[in-house]
């Protein structure tokens, strides 16, 4: 078992880091920011992350031995081997995930349904705490981490815009052909609706250059 200790997350060397899913930030103590990277328990939190194929989100990873108390932690701690993981079960069936993780080599799991939580380590072979109760509605299917919402939400605000700009567009040159050819007397609205056709063109290409640019820089940061 390979670890190595850091004052602060941000003493990581960059280039060193090989979890792709999870930042050095996410796995250090939350109340002291120093963290402990074990090599083992990453690689089976990455194996999990892969077997489901959606994000997880780290409620507790490494605890400093001061952090630990303060939280009233067990004296003996995984968190503070940085060989534990509490993981949010607010975009995961419980259930699914603790097969998973079971798969992957974890081997101690304790339950918190109240608390939304399930704790993973490397063991020894135990549990505790009442698992969650059975769902009878659908689980969602995904909590992303704040930049896929906000690139998604970039993305569908702009292919929105290009979408009702274009039927606008559209609709507006249909009632110019209809104004043109029916209403003699108001004449003198077709060239207006014309300029309000290139600003319905003008918005739905401005939707269109949000759309790519949303796609684009969410590629370039990378999914969680």
């Amino acid at each position: 078992m390979t670890t190595t200790f850091y004052d602060h997350w941000r003493d990581v060397p960059k280039g060193t880091w090989r979890w792709s899913n999870f930042s050095p930030a996410e796995i250090a103590c939350r109340g002291t920011g120093k963290l402990l990277v074990n090599e083992t328990a990453l690689d089976k939190l990455q194996a999990l992350r892969d077997r489901l194929g959606k994000p997880l989100i780290i409620r507790s990873a490494y605890r400093s031995p001061e952090h630990n108390r303060a939280v009233g932690g067990a004296t003996r701690s995984k968190h503070m081997d940085g060989a534990a993981f509490d993981i949010a079960m607010s975009n995961h069936d419980p259930v699914v995930f603790e097969t998973a993780a079971r798969a992957v080599g974890f081997l101690g799991f304790g339950f918190y349904p109240r608390s939304g939580f399930i704790h993973v380590d490397l063991g020894p072979t135990r549990q505790w705490g009442e698992r969650f109760p059975i769902r009878v509605t659908s689980f969602a299917q995904d909590a992303p981490p704040a930049r896929e919402v906000l690139a998604q939400s970039r993305t569908m605000k702009g292919g929105g815009t290009a979408g009702v700009a274009t039927l606008g567009s559209a609709g507006v040159e249909v009632a110019q052909s209809v104004l043109a050819d029916t209403q003699a007397t108001v004449l003198p609205l077709v060239p207006y609706l014309d300029t309000l056709r290139w600003v319905f063109i003008a918005m739905a290409l401005g939707g269109i250059a949000l759309t790519i640019y949303a796609r684009l820089d969410d590629w370039k940061r990378g999914q969680r």
